[in-house]
């Protein structure tokens, strides 16, 4: 079967390019010469067993890793460290427990210097759009698990950055919440109109969610291969994981991973 590997045309230009990069600790060897662009305006999931580098390869695009040799752009320009072009949602939410939901939200825009009405107003908004409407003042302590991440969600969306990274955001909620969150997430994806960067260890969320989907190998990680499952993104969410594509791509993807899992 065509599992509909990224050709010259009809993809978009890459908002994230990320040119032959190597990253060693020590004596470890954990990404080399890794060559990978992200189409603007979609979602691309890394996605391979544990240790293949996803999560070093993701920290070293948001600035927080420097790459050992190679280099990212972003929107053309190079990566150096952190910069509000990009957002991070991580997978133990990272709220400040002392702050209520609208704090949490607006914290990075309150971190811009954006006034206190104005950046209230962008909260709201993306509370809202995340489906936490009502929760305002309530504090994480006092919400579940999965609503503690769509805080998360909501703050990266809240800073208007063009890029949001990813890293396992629903490993820790349950099953019925994480298939929520990815109906939710293909939503945004289409309004949002930004650059979403994925990583997961899920075959079938990779395959439910994603435009592009890289699949990384052990290390020294590399890419393997690259899939764009296109005509799994006009059907309705409620219908892809019947469709005789999503179950095909599923199944080579298992096949083409399944040597490398301990």
């Amino acid at each position: 079967m065509d599992m509909h590997r990224t050709e010259a045309g009809g993809v978009p230009e890459p908002a994230v390019s990320a040119r032959r990069i190597s990253k060693t600790y020590g004596h470890v060897e954990a990404l080399r010469n890794l060559t990978l662009e992200f189409p603007r305006g979609q979602l691309t999931s890394l996605l391979g067993p544990s240790g293949c580098g996803k999560t070093t390869l993701l920290k070293i695009i948001a600035g927080l890793l420097e790459p050992t040799s190679g280099e990212v752009q972003v929107n053309g320009a190079p990566v150096t460290g952190p910069g509000p072009d990009r957002a991070f949602v991580f997978q133990d939410f990272a709220l400040l427990p002392w702050a209520s939901v609208l704090r949490n939200v607006a914290f990075g825009l309150e971190l811009r210097g954006v006034g206190r009405t104005e950046r209230e107003g962008i909260a709201e908004k993306y509370i809202r759009n995340v489906g936490l409407a009502g929760f305002e003042n309530n504090f994480p302590h006092e919400l579940s698990g999965g609503m503690r991440q769509r805080v998360g969600l909501a703050r990266a969306l809240a800073v208007d950055s063009q890029v949001l990274l990813m890293d396992e955001p629903f490993s820790a909620v349950d099953e019925q919440t994480r298939r929520k969150f990815q109906e939710d997430l293909l939503g945004l994806v289409a309004e949002e109109n930004k650059t979403f960067l994925f990583v997961t260890h899920s075959i079938e969320e990779a395959v439910y969610v994603s435009d592009q989907i890289a699949i990384l190998l052990p290390r020294p990680s590399r890419v393997s291969d690259v899939i764009r499952p296109s005509g799994l993104r006009a059907k309705d969410v409620a219908d892809i994981r019947r469709d005789p594509e999503y179950l095909d791509i599923v199944d080579q993807i298992w096949a083409s991973l399944r040597n490398y899992v301990e």
